[in-house]
């Protein structure tokens, strides 16, 4: 098993709070995905989890046993961090196994268990070679590889595909997405990119100024958004967000709208405003918008469509797509 429970969960360092009440279940073969901006707490939660911080105060319990007071090195947790952190010195096979031979595992277990992580992450020809010889993503396989062998309970990643090149990052993401698929384990991971959240998360976990703003599954949090932070941080390009009032909406303090749902004719809509900048992606077309009473506000078009800079367009907003908050900036439910 590979159950984690967080109850009331708090983390101080001096008197700056960095975890706030956090409450948490990460259910057996989960993959959990902590987003959210530059010090937020996610990589501190992390650490609380493995036992490399101790906690102000709450519960940490690991298959339904309390934690708080276990070391990191019996927690049955393994951790990949941002830094490949191998042994420049020592083969792929030594780096793999080193954690295995420090717990004196007898050396046929080492090697079958180094043989079988080297075979689901397409490492079998690189075992005799050292980090200098591997490209980057190569010795992030091989951190992976190295926690893999301890047959954890659960698995945390620490933005572990922050430092490759894009190809890689998308080619490591299916690595990674393929082995929780094999090895059925729990995994926990810190990401602040949300393409990674949205595509590996069972479950994401939204965190801003140490606390948890909303938990749910990707799509859940891109169509029901429980407030303003929520809303605009999921979803690239972010959703647009209009003061109520200028939308005839009154009672309401902000009308959200993702750019996808805004459509633009030459000749007819609702709002007439200017092109002020287009981004031509190729699968698809970013128009960056300005109007005198909405202010500015982007549009995401399918495909490749041609817009000028300067040129005036009507943009109409689909009302069956917009999502409504109050004056606390908490989303207000029409059903």
């Amino acid at each position: 098993m590979g159950t984690l429970k967080l109850r009331n969960l708090h983390k101080s360092f001096g008197n700056v709070k960095v975890l706030k009440d956090i409450n948490l279940e990460v259910a057996d073969g989960e993959f959990v995905i902590f987003v959210g901006p530059s010090g937020c707490g996610k990589s501190t939660l992390l650490r609380v989890i493995a036992g490399l911080e101790d906690a102000t105060s709450g519960e940490v319990y690991i298959d339904d046993e309390l934690v708080n007071n276990v070391s990191a090195a019996d927690r049955g947790i393994s951790m990949v961090f941002q830094s490949y952190a191998l042994y420049p010195h020592l083969t792929v096979e030594a780096n793999m196994g080193l954690g295995l031979k420090q717990a004196k595992t007898p050396k046929a277990e080492i090697k079958q268990r180094v043989s079988k992580a080297a075979g689901m992450l397409e490492l079998t020809p690189l075992l005799d070679r050292r980090p200098a010889e591997l490209s980057g993503g190569q010795r992030q396989r091989v951190a992976i590889g190295r926690s893999i062998v301890r047959e954890p309970k659960i698995f945390l990643f620490d933005e572990p595909l922050s430092n490759l090149d894009a190809a890689l990052r998308v080619n490591t993401r299916l690595e990674i997405a393929n082995l929780h698929n094999s090895l059925s384990s729990s995994m926990i991971y810190v990401t602040h990119d949300q393409v990674e959240a949205m595509t590996l998360a069972d479950k994401i976990v939204v965190l801003h100024d140490g606390s948890v703003e909303q938990i749910g599954h990707p799509i859940e949090l891109y169509n029901k958004p429980q407030n303003v932070f929520v809303a605009g941080f999921i979803g690239s390009p972010k959703m647009n967000f209009f003061e109520g009032q200028k939308l005839d909406e009154k009672d309401v303090a902000t009308v959200g709208i993702r750019p996808e749902n805004i459509t633009l004719n030459r000749e007819k809509g609702e709002h007439l405003s200017k092109v002020t900048y287009v981004e031509q992606l190729g699968s698809d077309t970013n128009i960056y918008l300005e109007n005198d009473s909405l202010g500015t506000f982007t549009v995401r078009l399918f495909g490749q469509v041609k817009y000028e800079r300067g040129e005036s367009v009507y943009a109409t907003l689909a009302a069956d797509k917009m999502h409504y908050f109050d004056q606390d900036e908490q989303v207000i439910n029409r059903s």
